[in-house]
């Protein structure tokens, strides 16, 4: 028995199944495509997008390959991360996958990305390097 995560009412989410809502929201928004314009493109409301999105309604099979042909991706993709079936090893949600998404969602996340992709190779090593020093002091100046 797979372990089941984050109720929803009186239903319990999967795991792959909050796994491929990930997947699919950061698929969306790496295509630039807000949820009412990736409904529009597979005949689904905003809020159906926003339910799959969040693992609170399931994806069937036949509605996975309209987004993939909608996102001009391929199905699989929806499962990358995940491990493989009958390998012993259970599906789980990694909780800082969560707040990366959420992060990558908001306008100001968005435009971080875009900015930073904007800089040339060597540019985008060196602000990581100042972002995780500056991370660093963040977190010396918390134990104070």
């Amino acid at each position: 028995m797979h372990d089941r995560v984050e109720k929803q009412g009186n239903r319990v989410s999967h795991p792959v199944d909050i796994h491929v809502g990930q997947q699919l929201r950061i698929r969306r928004i790496h295509s630039n495509l807000s949820q009412t314009e990736l409904g529009e493109k597979v005949g689904l409301s905003y809020q159906q997008v926003q339910k799959y999105e969040s693992g609170k309604n399931r994806i069937s099979a036949s509605m996975l390959y309209e987004i993939a042909s909608g996102l001009n991706v391929p199905v699989s993709c929806f499962f990358d991360g995940l491990p493989q079936p009958g390998s012993g090893v259970g599906a789980t949600v990694a909780p800082e996958a969560d707040e990366r998404i959420a992060y990558l969602a908001t306008a100001e996340g968005r435009r971080f990305v875009e900015e930073i992709l904007r800089l040339s190779p060597k540019l985008r090593t060196r602000t990581l390097a100042l972002i995780r020093t500056i991370a660093g002091d963040e977190d010396k100046g918390e134990a104070d």
